[in-house]
């Protein structure tokens, strides 16, 4: 009896059962018609452009002849493919760690900071730049003229405020008219001279706003006689305003040339030292008898200090990575700054009553805590310094480009920016997926580990 039921029982629960599956199927058939539009998008944006450069790569630069693996093989023989790895290494090894460890700092300090939320929107700004505009930013900042460049400009004013710079940088002698130049770049006057002796140095060649604006005429100074014991002299500007005047003699209206600095030296050793006055009068005292050689060091003639070469090939590689981080450092902030929001206060607190100072709150709580976000963040970053291109490409000048090239840029170089081979661009092309997709892989396994 209890089977007969059975059978009798079962035809409705069949039919009850394929009702429930047809508007399961109905649900998948929705949800595949919705998503198809976005999977289509995304095989002809995505998955076909990679088949392709796959392809691509393995045919010549005409694209016609199958060349097999000679693409992945000169792709390691070429120097400037050698130095784009050798830079995108320095990329991910220093710019994700730079970038974590300011956001960490910065997320944990900007807590204690009254006015937290306008502080991490100056920060988050510059993510709103795009990297265009970033870049030539950064090419007008780090410009070696200090008239233009700000980062100069700075390092120039620091510089002289400490060192000094020359008064005359652009100053000569005239040639056969008493003085010889010397290989440092100084110069002393061609015959000898005694004490009771005066002197006079005529320069040429100084710029109008290089003479002081106290400096007085020369003429009184150089017919002032020396005192027994006493070598004297001036210094002045051989050249008449508006023309006249005599080479090698002080007319009256021509300038002395104060701050200069004077030496005299006898038997190759200097003796004396002095600056010039106002208007460029100088003395030596004390001189024993003998011959002596009056010296313009070369201090008073060296080019002014230009500051750093920021795009030069040494340092155009850190000078891209720090316009790098003024732009990224915003984003680590604050994503580390929400992890930072999310932990346990109970745990921070029962640290503190314990007697532990915020230092070693920091690395022993607080650090192990943010573990996971902080490699998240890490990670991400590696993705993105791995495929920049366009800080690089726009930041360094022609000169220096293949010293900061990158695998990117080294990518767009060889395939459209003048080698036209595409074959060995798409095996640059096929190399860069190849390293960011492990990096991909672990954010996407962490993401999914969190959510459960």
């Amino acid at each position: 009896m209890t089977s007969t039921l059975v059978q009798e029982a079962s035809p409705p629960a069949a039919a009850g059962a394929g009702r429930g599956r047809r508007p399961r199927r109905r649900g998948r058939i929705v949800a595949l018609l919705f998503v198809f539009p976005a999977l289509l998008l995304l095989g002809a944006l995505v998955v076909y452009p990679v088949l392709f450069s796959v392809g691509r790569s393995f045919f010549d630069a005409s694209g016609t002849q199958f060349v097999g693996g000679d693409n992945y093989t000169e792709m390691f023989r070429d120097p400037a493919t050698l130095k784009a790895v050798r830079n995108t290494a320095i990329w991910v090894v220093v710019a994700p760690a730079l970038l974590t460890g300011l956001g960490l700092i910065l997320a944990v300090l900007v807590e204690k900071v009254r006015w937290a939320t306008a502080f991490k929107l100056l920060l988050f700004m510059p993510m709103a730049v795009s990297f265009l505009a970033a870049g030539i930013i950064f090419r007008l900042a780090y410009d070696e003229d200090p008239d233009k460049g700000v980062l100069n400009a700075a390092v120039v004013g620091v510089h002289d405020a400490f060192q000094g710079t020359s008064s005359y940088p652009t100053a000569r002698a005239r040639d056969g008219q008493g003085m010889t130049k010397e290989a440092d770049g100084a110069y002393r006057t061609t015959a000898d001279v005694s004490p009771g002796d005066t002197v006079a140095l005529g320069l040429v060649g100084v710029l109008p706003g290089d003479v002081p604006g106290g400096a007085e005429p020369a003429y009184a100074a150089a017919g002032r006689q020396a005192a027994p014991g006493e070598l004297n002299g001036v210094v002045y500007l051989d050249f008449t305003p508006g023309g006249g005047g005599e080479q090698g003699r002080v007319d009256r209206r021509e300038s002395g040339l104060p701050e200069m600095a004077v030496e005299a030296v006898r038997d190759g050793k200097t003796v004396g030292s002095t600056t010039t006055a106002s208007d460029g009068s100088f003395r030596f005292e004390g001189l024993r008898e003998g011959s002596y050689t009056v010296k313009l060091p070369a201090s008073n003639f060296a080019p002014p200090y230009d500051g750093v070469s920021w795009l030069g090939p040494a340092l155009v590689t850190p000078a891209i990575i720090g316009a790098y981080l003024w732009i990224w450092t915003g984003f680590a902030m604050v994503l580390i700054g929400a992890g930072l929001s999310t932990l346990p206060r109970d745990a921070l607190e029962a640290a503190r009553m314990d007697g532990a100072n915020e230092w070693q709150i920091f690395r022993k709580i607080t650090v192990p805590l943010l573990a996971p976000v902080l490699t998240v963040v890490f990670v991400t970053l590696v993705i993105n310094v791995m495929k920049v291109f366009d800080l690089v490409y726009i930041i360094a000048p022609g000169p220096v480009q293949e010293d900061a090239t990158v695998l990117a840029t080294q990518m767009w170089l060889v395939s459209f920016g003048g080698g036209n081979d595409q074959g060995l661009g798409s095996a640059l092309g096929v190399l860069l997926l190849l390293l960011v997709i492990p990096a991909m892989v672990f954010n996407v396994r962490r993401f999914r580990g969190s959510q459960r």
